[in-house]
């Protein structure tokens, strides 16, 4: 049973790429959800009272502005994330497709370009489903309040030599991850918003091998900031994130996304998410694989634009769809506001700015966007584009819709 949810007034929030001013459309005009892929109408732009010259010059800018890293993605790895210390990756990479992109306007595909349906990593998108995943725990009462202390959720977990707390990374004695005098402090909330300042290491990955300092005499020694006070966007610690909602379920979370989420969108079958070769733990006497939450060394969420484009818009409907109510709005309520260190983030990577309400975007390495437009009833997909070009995409469509600077 769900716990009972209420209505909450909308969120502050903006697209920190768009900074835009637009003529509003109201939600509740898009009544079309696709059913099961592939199954999606398309519509003209001129079917729905858009600008076609202004989307097709959208389609340009974003075919133009491609990114400029290799395509292979476990080489491009090797000239970027791979050159930190213990950077070498443990999950799987593809060979991207070209710049690629979906504009979704009132529920209907108005415009389509690359290849949509290639499965691709995502790389930080994978955060969102993460959060998604430990919402749904929280929505089914496995997690009572995001205040909690994570630790009191764990059970002792045997890990591979070398992961663990300080002064607890050798031998597979089972270990508690929140129990040094810092770690203890971390909620489920500290998680969520990228301020737990975590110490440890978790899958062979210490969490100060990840975008470290370039003084190395300080990545084992700095003094620890108090759970809540310093926002560090740190993969390590969104890997942990995704290994005490596994805890939690006791499921695999690819298992319960896909059983919760990903299904009831109607979303394909060539979707992953991904853990790293040494990323398994015993639960109830089976194995199970903790799933990357952010992709730095591989893996992660592996799927096509056009999963991503039903994930915009089951985020931009706050977890409802074709009037089912997949996971709360009070989760939404949490999972775009502001947070009080980071005021441009949400929950993981909903990326906000208050400059304007009610837009987000789900933000990747690539770069892979996902542009959530409630007031404009607009979702648009960018993958493998650069930024600048990603904001004027962004700008082009709302003045086909009739807005703009």
């Amino acid at each position: 049973m769900l716990r009972q949810t209420a209505s909450r007034p909308a969120v502050l929030a903006l697209c920190a790429a768009a900074l835009l001013l637009t003529t509003p459309h109201l939600l509740t005009a898009q009544s079309y959800f696709p059913g099961r892929h592939p199954d999606w109408e398309r519509r003209t732009p001129e079917q729905l009272g858009l600008d076609a010259a202004a989307i097709q010059r959208a389609v340009n800018i974003a075919i133009a502005g491609e990114s400029q890293s290799p395509r292979d993605l476990a080489f491009n790895h090797l000239s970027s994330f791979g050159r930190e210390p213990l950077g070498d990756a443990v999950g799987p990479f593809t060979v991207r497709a070209p710049q690629t992109g979906l504009i979704v306007y009132r529920g209907y595909i108005v415009a389509e370009w690359g290849e949509p349906g290639k499965a691709d990593n995502t790389f930080s998108v994978s955060k969102s489903f993460l959060s998604t995943s430990v919402g749904l725990a929280y929505d089914h009462g496995l997690i009572g309040d995001v205040h909690d202390l994570v630790g009191d959720y764990m059970p002792p977990i045997v890990l591979n030599d070398g992961d663990g707390e300080p002064g607890d990374e050798n031998g597979r004695r089972a270990k508690l991850l929140f129990d040094s005098e810092h770690n203890r402090k971390i909620t489920w909330n500290h998680l969520l918003r990228q301020t737990s300042d975590w110490e440890g290491t978790l899958w062979g990955k210490p969490e100060w091998a990840d975008r470290p300092d370039r003084d190395a005499s300080t990545w084992g020694t700095r003094p620890r900031n108090e759970p809540g006070t310093v926002y560090e966007y740190n993969d390590t610690r969104v890997n942990l994130l995704a290994l005490a909602a596994t805890a939690v379920w006791r499921r695999p979370l690819p298992e319960v996304l896909r059983e919760y989420v990903m299904d009831p969108i109607g979303a394909s079958t060539t979707w992953g998410w991904h853990g790293y070769e040494n990323s398994w733990v015993h639960f109830d006497g089976r194995m199970i694989q903790s799933p990357s939450g952010g992709a730095h060394w591989g893996g992660g969420m592996i799927l096509s634009a056009y999963d991503q484009a039903r994930f915009g818009l089951f985020t931009m409907h706050r977890g409802n769809w074709n009037g089912e109510q997949l996971l709360s709005q009070d989760w939404f309520a949490m999972a775009t506001a502001a947070g009080e260190v980071n005021t441009g983030t949400g929950f993981m990577n909903f990326s906000l700015n208050d400059a304007r309400p009610g837009t987000w975007t789900h933000v990747g390495a690539g770069s892979n966007l996902i542009y959530v437009d409630p007031a404009n009833d607009l979702v648009i997909v960018c993958r493998w584009i650069r930024g600048g070009a990603f904001n004027q995409v962004v700008n082009t469509v709302l003045e086909a819709i009739g807005g703009g600077y």
